[in-house]
């Protein structure tokens, strides 16, 4: 890891710039541990492994969702950890997985073969320089075959509806190669079982204010004997509920201010629909009428609502900052 003390400029992350020290530490491979969670992965997980091994990372720790493959045995035979997680889906993996690092970096990658070894060092060298989370940009050099082409459209589709709700630009927030710290890890609230889990870190760095950046990192096909756990459109459709659902507490006036638009773009409608009909026609129509202003009524409420949570979910976010800097003044001062 270089730390030649070299000016770094600042990045922008989510309309904020967030400036990089010019004095790092070295982060060595003893340091980080290599989180994979797998299932299934017998095809390939034994030369990610030997991959990072290469290049020093010895560290390697594989949670495995009781592949019926031989997972386990090709991991623990290259020398890594092999731990089978309690539950099921990559998220349940990850979230007890970080129990048992106990080293402070962690970089997590799928065990398919699709990410770089390589790549390591580009995607820890942020950690040295203050960032708590960093993201690999798959999209920034992707082999042509990489990611299907409906694949590719819902990637993209999600990363803007990411932008407008949260409010930060991460390129690619299903990157499932993150680098991160285990004490910013810890700060998060995750609750993932499956497939959403990149999506609710994403969130979760935006709400808890982690400092994240984003490299690019090479991705590449999946070997043809490996099959991929990815359903397109049964996971793409959960993937983009999660990322509405968990507007409530990071977004509340997106996610209470839409409710509230809809219910009064709906009502007004009906009371057209009423009004008309009673004019043109001289029919009236008393239960649509009341069924229209509950609805209008309602989503003025919710606007109010929307416009109330978001004064106070950004009051505790000032809060929490402000006693998460006093924190760590204290613990620079001891």
């Amino acid at each position: 890891m270089a730390n030649d003390g070299a000016h770094v400029d600042p990045i922008a992350r989510g309309g904020e710039v967030v400036a990089m020290s010019e004095k790092s530490r070295e982060i060595s491979p003893e340091e980080v541990c290599i989180l994979i969670p797998t299932l299934e992965e017998a095809a390939t997980i034994g030369d990610v492994i030997e991959g990072f091994q290469t290049h020093g990372y010895t560290n390697v720790l594989v949670v495995d969702g009781d592949s019926d493959d031989d997972t386990r045995e090709i991991a623990s035979e290259r020398g890594a950890r092999v731990v089978v997680q309690s539950g099921s889906g990559k998220g349940q993996a990850v979230r007890e997985a970080v129990a048992y690092v106990d080293v402070p970096y962690v970089l997590m990658l799928d065990g398919d073969g699709t990410y770089d070894p390589t790549d390591a060092e580009r995607m820890l060298e942020p950690l040295a320089y203050g960032y708590e989370h960093v993201i690999g940009n798959r999209f920034a050099d992707m082999d042509d075959d990489a990611m299907k082409a409906l694949n590719g459209f819902g990637n993209r589709m999600i990363n803007r509806s990411f932008r407008f709700i949260h409010g930060a630009e991460y390129d690619d927030i299903l990157s499932g190669y993150r680098a991160f710290t285990t004490d910013s890890f810890e700060r998060l609230s995750l609750d993932s079982d499956g497939f959403t889990i990149e999506t609710e870190l994403a969130v979760e760095c935006v709400k808890h204010n982690v400092k994240t950046t984003v490299v690019p990192v090479s991705y590449s096909a999946r070997p043809e004997d490996s099959e991929t756990n990815l359903h397109p459109v049964r996971d793409g459709g959960t993937i983009i509920l999660a990322l509405y659902s968990l507007a409530k507490t990071s977004n509340p006036l997106f996610y209470f201010g839409s409710l509230g638009v809809g219910g009064i773009i709906s009502g007004g409608l009906l009371s057209i629909y009423v009004l008309t009909q009673w004019i043109w026609y001289g029919v009236g129509h008393e239960i649509l009428a009341m069924v229209s202003a509950a609805g209008i009524l309602l989503g003025v409420q919710l606007l109010m609502f929307g416009v109330l949570s978001d004064m106070i979910v950004t009051l505790h976010r000032e809060q929490r900052n402000h006693l998460e800097q006093v924190t760590r003044e204290a613990n620079r001062e001891d």
